[in-house]
């Protein structure tokens, strides 16, 4: 029986007019994020199971990629639960693999530490338009300064990047954890429910403000806590502008809100804005909620208009570091949606504006080994010109494989005979 010629469900194989595009948004990512100043790490693909599973990743750890165990300590017979069988998984995003680093490694790094890591992840998740089970994650983060310096840090710097790979009108949207919990004890709903609250209200991009109040209600919330509570979105859906947002909350909910919030969220907007080199526009977004639960303050989210989705994010999350030193560490990162930027720029058929001149060097077959020797001393001339040089040998059907060739961008093709 012939071997599966395709690639596993929700995984792709990369053809080489991609590769070139990813290999130049990676270049643009790398070089932007350095001047400033992160610094490149590497983590490995997998992570201790208990890790992965530590309830923190929130939907993810539904999704992850389980490794058995190898050798002798697999007993499947014997195996009484999964932890008999499962000691590893494969990474589900890479911030959980980053605390980890930065926890093993705190007395080698600088304080604070700036890192910068793009990698795959893997998630068994449903595969859809730009979202695939093994996917690309490009991450900043910013660890040990407790001050917004991080997030006005994290947001100029992504935003300057985007504008670079030249997007254009994009969004940030911007909430914070605190205000999110400040409106729901307004509201009067207990601490407890504030996940399943959340859960709920994430969904309001999708379902409406009514589809969110039918879902609070059907789980069981008060009907004058869900109304008090949706009312504050009512009143907040034109109020975009950050400290506009911010300073009306915290004048509806006086003490719910600690003032310390919201002059924090107004001077990260003010800086971001003053600093800011793309065209972008900051919007307070108080129904943002990302999903995952490690998240302690500021949250924030790319919002492409060509995608209708969501393009990157991230936030602070001081308390994941504490879980594996037991010392709480200030962390705050940003991740863009490297995926759904290759996926678009190959949609809107973009061109790697740096790649040098492609040109193809075709080689009769008949050729002596001395014309190969001469062909290959003027390939090497023209490489050290700058050129991009590709030498194979000329097929008899020669207008077919030029046409070949221009489709993957070569421009211009020298023939070389045995004479």
């Amino acid at each position: 029986m012939a071997l599966n010629k395709k690639p596993v469900t929700g995984m792709k194989d990369i053809l080489p007019a991609e590769m070139e595009i990813r290999d130049y948004v990676t270049s643009v990512i790398k070089d932007t994020y350095r001047k400033f100043g992160f610094t490149p790490i590497e983590t490995p693909c997998m992570e201790s199971i208990a890790n992965l599973s530590s309830k923190q990743g929130g939907e993810n750890e539904k999704l992850i990629f389980k490794v058995l165990k190898r050798g002798e300590k697999l007993n499947v017979a014997e195996a009484q639960e999964e932890a008999d069988v499962v000691d590893f998984g494969m990474r589900y995003d890479l911030t959980l693999p980053l605390s980890r680093y930065y926890s093993n490694h705190a007395n080698e790094l600088p304080t604070p530490f700036k890192s910068l890591q793009i990698g795959s992840v893997w998630r068994a998740d449903r595969p859809q338009r730009g979202r695939y089970r093994q996917f690309t994650q490009c991450d900043i983060d910013i660890l040990g300064e407790p001050t917004n310096l991080a997030e006005i840090e994290l947001i100029t710097a992504t935003t300057t990047t985007i504008g670079k790979l030249g997007f254009e009108n994009f969004e940030i949207r911007i909430n914070e954890r605190r205000i999110l919990k400040a409106m729901a004890a307004y509201s009067g709903f207990e601490e407890k429910d504030y996940d399943e609250i959340f859960i709920i209200l994430d969904k309001m991009d999708k379902i409406g403000l009514e589809g969110v109040a039918k879902e609070l209600v059907e789980c069981g919330y008060a009907k004058e806590s869900v109304d008090k509570y949706l009312n504050l979105f009512t009143l907040l859906e034109n109020k975009k502008d950050v400290a506009e947002g911010v300073t009306f909350l915290k004048d509806e909910l006086g003490e719910y809100l600690d003032e310390e919030v919201a002059k924090n969220m107004t001077e990260i907007a003010t800086a971001v804005e003053a600093a800011k080199s793309a065209k972008f526009k900051l919007v307070f977004d108080p129904t943002l909620v990302r999903g995952m639960s490690y998240y302690t303050g500021t949250i924030f989210e790319i919002a492409m208009p060509e995608l209708g989705a969501a393009c990157g994010g991230g936030g602070r999350y001081d308390k994941m570091i504490g879980n594996f030193t037991g010392h709480d560490v200030p962390a705050c990162g940003f991740s863009i949606g490297f995926e759904r930027i290759v996926l678009l720029l190959m949609e809107n058929g973009f061109k790697v504006p740096t790649a040098p001149k492609k040109i193809a060097y075709l080689v009769e077959k008949k050729c002596s080994p001395e014309k190969v020797v001469e062909v290959m001393k003027e390939a090497k001339e023209a490489r050290e010109n700058g050129q991009q040089v590709l030498v194979v040998r000329m097929n008899k059907n020669k207008k077919f494989q030029k046409e070949q060739l221009a489709e993957q961008g070569y421009e211009e093709f020298k023939e070389f005979f045995n004479r």
